[in-house]
């Protein structure tokens, strides 16, 4: 595995770990729809007024020279991701009053510290 591969999954993970200290229910990861992409978490959170269903994005850096990571999520990335979460959703007989998009950057700085930033509701 290559060092973007390798430093992406570590991102995931933490990601994926974050999500579930927070008490969200991880549904699915690294789902794929063919060339048409791959979702990185499906998870639900849970809440008062009933649960949510969330894509989360994750994007992972190992520094800001390109800016922070949830800048990479892009208008033509978040209109691809709306497209993979109607074919999970089209695979999966699962009914959620709340359906959203979010994005985790992950920011792991040289010295190995790692910042993590959970944005609701990008699109």
């Amino acid at each position: 595995m290559d060092g973007r591969k390798t430093l992406g999954a570590r991102g995931e993970d933490m990601a994926a770990d974050y999500l579930r200290r927070q008490g969200w229910l991880i549904l699915d990861r690294n789902w794929s729809c063919g060339r048409r992409g791959e979702l990185d978490i499906v998870a639900v959170e849970p809440g008062s007024l009933g649960d949510t269903l969330v894509f989360c994005e994750v994007k992972t850096r190992s520094g800001t020279g390109y800016g922070q990571p949830l800048e990479a999520i892009t208008h033509e990335k978040l209109r691809r991701l709306n497209q993979l979460a109607l074919a999970w959703l089209g695979e999966h007989a699962m009914g959620f009053a709340r359906i959203r998009i979010d994005g985790i950057g992950v920011l792991v700085e040289p010295s190995g510290r790692t910042r993590l930033t959970h944005a609701r509701g990008v699109r």
